[in-house]
């Protein structure tokens, strides 16, 4: 078997690993606290975990694509990584539904439907000099138009950080005050039981 499969295994393995390790901190969260920092920590570890193998299971299907055309596989072969990927991505989707993490099952709605492009070259077969330039200008404004769609939503996304920021810091600022008016209340408490 060439390298490329090996390091395909190799990947499915570690993404296999990470997942047992989400699944063990999943059955922990039950011995936490229903809410408080810990708990919280401890979701967000595994929301953090789970982003990281949804990013590898994409990785793999990526790979998992060009390994035809790098190294002959038998179709047998093919069909049982494409099984072995399929289920840990089934896997993968039940453990994030357990922590209401919809927007991971569906990335569509925050990138947009993954399309394969059709290839240049074979948009561009049969035209002359002036309908490749056609095709090309029309390539870039397809482009421009997804990059304005794409600095829309990062806009979007800054402005609601920067929301998310302003807030963090008001309760900041509330809970030094509230902190100060104790200290102080605590201390006239003392002086007055002296």
């Amino acid at each position: 078997m060439a390298s490329s499969g090996d390091s395909w295994i190799r990947e499915y393995n570690e993404g296999l690993k990470l997942a047992d390790d989400i699944t063990n901190m999943i059955s922990e969260r039950s011995s936490l606290p229903a809410s408080g920092p810990e708990a919280q920590r401890h979701s967000s570890a595994i929301r953090r975990k789970i982003t990281i193998l949804g990013t590898r299971l994409d990785n793999l299907q990526s790979i998992l694509s060009k390994l035809p055309g790098k190294q002959p596989l038998s179709e047998k072969e093919m069909n049982r990584r494409k099984d072995m990927l399929a289920n840990l991505k089934s896997k993968v989707s039940q453990m994030a539904s357990t922590l209401n993490m919809s927007s991971f099952a569906n990335r569509d709605s925050l990138l947009g439907p993954e399309i394969k492009p059709v290839d240049a070259t074979s948009r561009a077969t049969g035209l002359d000099n002036y309908g490749v330039v056609g095709l090309q200008r029309q390539i870039m404004k397809e482009q421009d138009e997804g990059l304005e769609s794409l600095e829309e939503t990062v806009m979007s996304t800054k402005h609601i950080a920067l929301a998310v920021n302003e807030e963090l810091g008001l309760q900041t600022r509330l809970i030094d005050d509230l902190d100060e008016h104790v200290d102080v209340t605590d201390s006239r408490l003392q002086v007055r039981t002296c």
